[in-house]
């Protein structure tokens, strides 16, 4: 089961929808132990990064998220979601990540294009990863947001976009995975990407299963 976390940030039922549209097994919980527990989690969510800190504190959601992800288990976040994996947020003052990922959120850059960045825009895939299985460089998705994450560490990247300069739109390491844009609202290559999620999440638990025989 992949549990898609209710924080009170963002749509969670078209993200259900879609996930479960290419064969996944998910459900929307605000539960520490449910999250921590299942075999996946998407972590999605809009808004603003401290707010949305503030609430998984308040449902005491941190620890089940860090915990999850440390396991080792497949780990999804989508937009504000991506956000939050990292260290620090520059949105409104500095506010404290989850703290998995070394880097930090920053605003576009005020002047030339307009902020926040909505639209279709382009991935320039920059290594593979199994999340963009079959996703051609240079493919499109849909964006929303006015921030975007600066990692310490290159290796972490998996492929840029560009609005006024090149920016991270997905990044990995290991079990952990995070995308800028909404893949639920990406059309083919969404719910492509969305697929092969479920795919990494079908692998995961069958190697486990594999290891108990």
């Amino acid at each position: 089961m992949i549990a898609i976390v209710d924080y009170g940030m963002g749509n969670l039922r078209s993200v259900e929808k879609a996930v479960q549209r290419v064969g996944g097994r998910a459900a929307i919980s605000a539960e520490p132990d449910a999250v921590q527990e299942a075999d996946a989690v998407i972590l999605p969510g809009v808004g603003a990064f401290g707010d949305a800190m503030q609430n998984l504190r308040d449902r005491q959601l941190v620890d089940a998220l860090v915990n999850h992800i440390q396991s080792g288990k497949p780990f999804l976040g989508i937009c504000l979601g991506m956000h939050l994996l990292f260290e620090e947020g520059q949105e409104m003052g500095r506010h404290p990540g989850l703290g998995v990922l070394p880097g930090k959120v920053v605003r576009f850059p005020a002047g030339g294009l307009k902020v926040p960045h909505v639209g279709w825009n382009q991935l320039q895939i920059l290594r593979p990863s199994p999340l963009l299985a079959g996703v051609a460089d240079g493919s499109y998705t849909y964006f929303v947001h006015s921030y975007h994450v600066v990692p310490e560490e290159e290796s972490v990247v998996i492929a840029t976009t560009d609005y006024g300069l090149p920016y991270a739109s997905v990044v990995g390491q290991g079990n952990l995975l995070g995308v800028q844009f909404h893949p639920e609202k990406s059309q083919e290559i969404g719910l492509r990407i969305l697929a092969n999620f479920v795919t990494i999440v079908s692998q995961h638990v069958g190697a486990l299963s594999g290891e108990g025989n």
